[in-house]
């Protein structure tokens, strides 16, 4: 295993063909200063731009918090013209880690508040341990979820079922928001780490090239028509079916053996 720190508060570990993203802010509870997003911003532009990262699974350093949201210690510094300045910045990271162009994943044990959910929100699947909390509070301290929450919300749980939370600025627990679609997998106390990793793992064994172009029909589709969505699809799936991973993958099954996906 290798590792690449991104300034003082994100750090990148290679798990083989699955890549860890890890918020390491841990005196703060992982809250996203200016400093951390530009570190995220520099972590999944990197990522972006590797073909050996096939998977990328988001986690904490924190024992008790995935990640609590926008710093509002630094926040409360600020004058307008500087919460203006950080917009872009901050933007950029949440914008960063949705935009990763291999599936993704986040571990979430503790509190996902805030700008936290919306790093989550922010992932294709979310693993969950039973400590976790969830929610998006920003009305109650007087602005909007501004990290994706409001889109991203509404199109896993339904635009009636984000209004209540968002509005309410509830904190909903690990057991309800599983119930509720909140996050995708909830495992015991503790294993959201190793479960997120297991997952990626198991889903880094399929063709990276056929990943990135599911992944990519799955994102550009939502919300488009039926026909409109086909489309998509039949986009997505011409950019693979000439593919080396395509050939690979068709020659391994009739062999009756594991691909050796070239990744292209």
């Amino acid at each position: 295993m290798s590792e690449e720190r991104f300034g003082e508060f994100v750090l990148v570990r290679r798990h083989g063909r699955v890549a860890e993203l890890v918020l390491d802010r841990p005196k703060a509870m992982n809250a996203v200063s200016t400093e951390m997003a530009r570190s995220l911003v520099n972590a999944c532009t990197a990522l972006a731009a590797d073909r050996d990262a096939r998977v990328v699974v988001l986690t904490s350093s924190h024992e008790r918090a995935f990640c609590v949201g926008a710093d509002l210690k630094e926040r409360n510094s600020f004058s307008d013209a500087d919460l203006l300045r950080q917009r872009p910045v901050t933007r950029g990271a949440y914008t960063g880690v949705l935009e990763l162009p291999m599936p993704t994943v986040a571990a979430v044990h503790g509190f996902a508040l805030g700008g936290g959910f919306e790093l989550a929100l922010s992932c294709d699947l979310i693993v969950a341990d039973r400590t976790a909390v969830v929610g998006l509070p920003e009305v109650s301290v007087g602005v909007i979820p501004g990290g994706g929450g409001t889109q991203l919300l509404p199109r896993r749980v339904g635009a009636a079922r984000a209004a209540e939370l968002i509005f309410s600025a509830r904190r909903v627990a690990a057991a309800e928001a599983a119930e509720l679609g909140l996050v995708d997998r909830l495992v015991d106390e503790g294993r959201d780490r190793e479960e997120a990793l297991a997952l990626g793992e198991r889903i880094a064994g399929n063709s990276p090239v056929g990943l990135r172009a599911a992944k990519r029909a799955l994102r550009l589709g939502h919300g488009l028509d039926l026909r409109a969505g086909l489309e998509v699809e039949d986009a997505a799936w011409r950019s693979v079916a000439f593919s080396g991973d395509r050939a690979e993958g068709v020659a391994a099954f009739n062999e009756k053996r594991k691909p050796e996906w070239p990744g292209e």
